[in-house]
């Protein structure tokens, strides 16, 4: 099968955070590949294995896992787990529930079905309300402290489906993909435009994986971790962009200090003295 489900959650430690989700489903991957990737542009830097930057900029000590109730399963294009911009990995680092599944046209992963149907989990799928029916669009989920609502019943914790893909591969996965028919469509409204400058969108208002999975989170009552995706991928755009342009990082900006105060006294703090 093109994945398999694994929650950041089944790491031990937080050494062992590289094996999250998207970083497996990226050895997975990889395992199938005829000849190594090669990022656009040619790039043969060598790369953190745990955040996929340059060794020199690593960010892995900044890793800011938040508890949630909420999780996320990310369906993902084929290539997208390799692309060293991709932002589902933020998402894995940060959201202790984060599954991740290749998607394919012709199959799909057993697993994936028995996530869906876990009563423990309510799916939601995020996507623009004007490509469904009406009655499959919901606007709002109940805050995770809430007993109950109409697209999150009691007891039930949110799950959001997010399509990790380029917009029209998107288009494609959400037509062919019969399974997820069943799922109410959760229509994001997102008042800000897009803040990710690692790639090129033809709208300013399409956001990347990772700002989408925010905009949930902040939906479903979980600001703290809303705000800590946030800024960890101002932080990781920040560590991308000087690796490529062979500049230092400046590790007192605000990008930095905000990435810090949400993480609180731990482990960013001391990666900021070590750097220093």
């Amino acid at each position: 099968m093109r994945g398999r489900p694994v929650s950041v959650a089944d790491a031990a430690t937080p050494s062992a955070a590289v094996g999250h989700a998207v970083s497996r489903l990226r050895t997975e991957r990889l395992a199938r590949s005829a000849k190594p990737f090669l990022a656009r542009g040619g790039s043969r830097v060598e790369r953190c294995a745990g955040c996929r930057v340059a060794a020199s900029h690593c960010l892995c000590a900044l890793r800011p896992p938040v508890p949630t109730r909420a999780g996320v399963c990310l369906l993902m294009a084929d290539i997208e787990p390799l692309k060293p911009s991709n932002t589902g990995w933020l998402i894995a680092d940060v959201v202790a529930d984060t599954f991740a599944f290749g998607w394919a046209r012709t199959e799909v992963d057993p697993a994936l079905l028995a996530l869906l149907a876990d009563p423990q989990w309510q799916p939601v799928l995020v996507f623009p309300g004007e490509f469904v029916a009406p009655p499959r669009v919901v606007t709002e989920v109940p805050a995770c402290t809430a007993p109950s609502g109409p697209a999150v019943p009691e007891g039930r914790r949110p799950l959001f489906v997010l399509l990790d893909a380029t917009w029209p591969e998107a288009r494609k996965m959400f037509r062919k993909s019969p399974y997820l028919d069943r799922l109410p469509v959760l229509s994001l409204r997102p008042e800000q435009l897009s803040r990710y400058r690692l790639r090129r969108s033809r709208c300013a208002e399409h956001l990347c994986t990772s700002e989408v999975a925010a905009l949930c989170l902040e939906l479903a009552g979980e600001t703290h971790a809303a705000q800590t995706l946030e800024a960890y991928l101002d932080v990781f755009t920040d560590h991308y962009l000087q690796a490529k342009n062979q500049q230092p990082v400046d590790w007192s900006d605000a990008a930095h200090a905000r990435l810090l105060g949400l993480s609180g006294p731990g482990g960013g703090l001391q990666a900021l003295d070590r750097a220093a």
